[in-house]
């Protein structure tokens, strides 16, 4: 004879039985995604550059003008931003201009005068960050060097402030019209890897690290004292 009490303890123990006996669910782990690296067309990766160039020139300007002045300044800022410009824009920069632009325009007779003009300036540029080395590299102990110094760095600027805006406003838009969309987008791929390639992950913001260091050591970082009262 089953015993009442005991029927009731088995039906309200049941449940709890079971979930005891059953296999623990398994638990999820939150899938962690990978955040998408930032997509940069080709256009776009060649003007920020071209910012890093300016930022450059405004190095320049400022030594030419101390110069002049005849203040001091430390001729390593110079040495750090020719540095730069050698490395990331004349070697990097230019390349891919030279390699992958260039080409595509002559191919299809489209703005060949402007292109030809663009790389004549590309060597003279190259020319005169040569002579801009030597010159830092020499110490500038007389008042001669740093003379040519200035003219140096001036004859630079007055070349690169006209040929970025140039490149900015006429190639670089060409180009999207130039090229299928899927050509434009293995441009910006291939820009890419040889940036990495080149110079690691840091790539263009290491640059721009560099460059803001050396801002820092002229005194024109900050960017308010360039506002006008």
């Amino acid at each position: 004879m089953e015993i009442p009490g005991r029927r009731l303890f088995i039906e309200s123990a049941a449940p709890a039985l079971l979930l005891v006996g059953a296999s623990p669910a398994p638990v999820k782990k939150p899938v962690v995604r990978k955040e998408k690296e930032e997509d940069v067309t080709p256009t776009e990766d060649l003007m920020r550059e071209h910012g890093l160039l300016k930022r450059v020139l405004l190095l320049y300007d400022e030594v030419g003008r101390r110069i002049r002045a005849n203040a001091e300044f430390p001729p390593e800022a110079v040495t750090g931003g020719a540095r730069i410009i050698r490395s990331f824009i004349e070697e990097y920069h230019e390349q891919l201009e030279e390699k992958h632009l260039f080409p595509r325009f002559r191919t299809r007779h489209t703005l060949v005068e402007l292109v030809d003009v663009l790389e004549e300036q590309h060597k003279a540029g190259r020319r005169v960050t040569e002579r801009i080395l030597a010159l830092t590299a020499g110490g500038l102990k007389g008042a001669s060097d740093k003379k040519d110094l200035a003219a140096a760095l001036e004859s630079f600027t007055r070349m690169y402030a006209p040929h970025e805006a140039r490149e900015d406003t006429v190639l670089f838009p060409a180009l999207r019209r130039l090229v299928s969309a899927h050509e434009y987008d293995a441009l910006g791929e291939a820009f890419e890897d040889e940036e990495h390639r080149k110079f690691g992950q840091e790539g263009f913001e290491g640059m721009v690290e560099r460059v803001a260091g050396l801002e820092k050591t002229l005194g024109i970082y900050d960017l308010k004292q360039f506002t006008p009262r």
